[in-house]
């Protein structure tokens, strides 16, 4: 059976401009094909403010995904309103918790972090933002800080990462096909699902 691997972080901004394509691949996989997501983890827990030059960095990507992809929206408001730190971890954790509680709100708990981030101005590397938006999306507010501040959940995030660096996964959004024992993978197109779903075809065949 041929299975399909996401690798991804929900504070990657090229994730976030990835997601409409990525939805509408998954719509055309097919039917018996399953599909996971997997955290690769972009930068572990701290809590000391972004440097300057990260932040330059930073914002120079997202005016290089809105040239490249115009319909992507970005909030340039967080970078005034906040204390961005480099730090993806605990929204990593988070998601994993969602997953943890009820698979079907993992997706909804990486959109909510992805639209805190890049449409609200809210910083998902706090974790008291992490909690509102578990609650926002229906989770139980006690049970989700429970699991997401367990050291099993972090010890779940390093396992995930450690097998996205097995697969090869140097880069974020990433995907994977596992088919006949073997790892293939599937180059990133951000602007049609029409390439992927051939290239998968091709490792079908």
């Amino acid at each position: 059976m041929a299975h399909l691997i996401y690798i991804h972080d929900p504070m990657c901004s090229w994730c976030w401009a990835f997601r409409p394509v990525l939805n509408n691949l998954l719509e055309q996989l097919p039917e018996d094909m399953t599909y996971s997501r997997l955290l690769g983890g972009l930068a572990p827990d701290t809590d000391q403010p972004m440097p300057e030059k990260m932040r330059n960095t930073l914002q120079a990507t997202w005016r290089r995904i809105q040239k490249k992809l115009p319909d992507t929206p970005f909030n340039f408001d967080f970078w005034t309103l906040n204390i961005p730190r480099r730090s993806t971890y605990p929204a990593c954790r988070a998601v994993l918790s969602a997953r943890a509680l009820d698979a079907s709100k993992e997706d909804a708990m990486t959109l909510a972090i992805q639209q805190a981030y890049y449409l609200h101005a809210r910083n998902p590397s706090d974790d008291a933002t992490l909690i509102d938006l578990a609650d926002e999306i229906g989770l139980n507010g006690t049970a989700f800080q429970e699991v997401f501040q367990s050291p099993t959940t972090q010890q779940a995030l390093e396992s995930e990462i450690a097998q996205a660096t097995r697969m090869g996964a140097r880069s974020f959004p990433s995907l994977v096909l596992q088919h006949e024992k073997s790892a293939w993978p599937v180059a990133v197109d951000y602007h049609s699902a029409d390439s992927m779903l051939e290239t998968i075809e091709l490792i079908l065949d």
